[in-house]
């Protein structure tokens, strides 16, 4: 690809959706980090300690206000955010204002698995995605598999029980949060894509040993107990629906997230 084909060449900053969350954070700090002309997007306004060189822009994407002036000027823009509600009307939003504003790149976040488990939310991603297609505006879609601090949240979150459940069968395939922020700071820089290859994590695990290796680097020992449960989603999700072993891409393990985190 020439450098002419870098949609970073264009003029106007690289609009980051959800630029505070999990993933819209670490994605900013790369594109700034490579030079990137960034403007955040967020519902808040931006905190006083906020030293970043990157422009700002207040946003409520479940009314739209603020919508029209946040892509104004920007040469693409990578949604990050999310809402497992309103994902469907957010993007449509997202896809109009690109539109009017004339955006040469948007680029989306979205699962492994959303066209084999017909989870709600992964249901409504696959949707997104399929508005994002017929949208006329150039796009790129990337699928990743679940991040390793959300997998760890599974296991966090039931402090208060005397053990933790663990859902039968169920394995995951968790990728560390900074390297998809990599690959979506690669990819917006790019000409758009269409649909890219996959991205998991490097190994696959059991929901159960994911469990105990979170309770084992917190020190805590608690009893897991495998729960079995019905539906098509769970089974969707035992026949493997939310992994891709062939694009095991990512880089760093669990167990080292999990260090790092305890060290921190």
């Amino acid at each position: 690809m020439t450098r002419s084909d870098d949609s970073t060449t264009r003029s106007g900053p690289v609009l980051v959706t959800g630029g505070t969350g999990t993933l819209g954070r670490p994605l900013v700090d790369t594109l700034l980090a490579d030079g990137v002309a960034v403007r955040v997007m967020s519902r808040r306004p931006r905190p006083a300690d906020d030293d970043r060189p990157c422009e700002w822009a207040v946003c409520d994407l479940t009314s739209g206000v603020g919508l029209a002036a946040a892509v104004s000027g920007v040469s693409a823009i990578v949604h990050c955010a999310t809402d497992p509600w309103r994902e469907v009307k957010v993007l449509s939003r997202v896809v109009e204002a690109a539109r009017e504003a004339g955006v040469a790149h948007l680029v989306y976040i979205s699962i492994v698995g959303v066209d084999r488990i017909p989870f709600p939310y992964y249901k409504a991603k696959f949707a997104a995605e399929r508005l994002l297609e017929r949208s006329g505006v150039p796009w790129t879609i990337l699928r990743a598999t679940q991040f390793h601090n959300l997998v760890a949240a599974m296991t966090d979150g039931q402090r208060r029980l005397p053990f933790v459940l663990s859902p039968a069968g169920f394995r995951f395939q968790p990728v560390e949060v900074t390297e998809v922020a990599h690959r979506l700071a690669e990819l917006v820089r790019e000409a758009p894509a269409g649909r890219v290859p996959d991205m998991g994590g490097p190994r696959v695990h059991t929901a159960r040993e994911l469990a105990e290796a979170t309770l084992g680097a917190a020190g805590r020992r608690r009893r897991v107990v495998d729960v079995p449960l019905p539906g098509r989603t769970a089974r969707a999700f035992r026949s493997g629906g939310n992994l891709t072993p062939d694009h095991a891409t990512g880089k760093a393990t669990f167990a080292e997230f999990l260090a790092n985190r305890e060290s921190d």
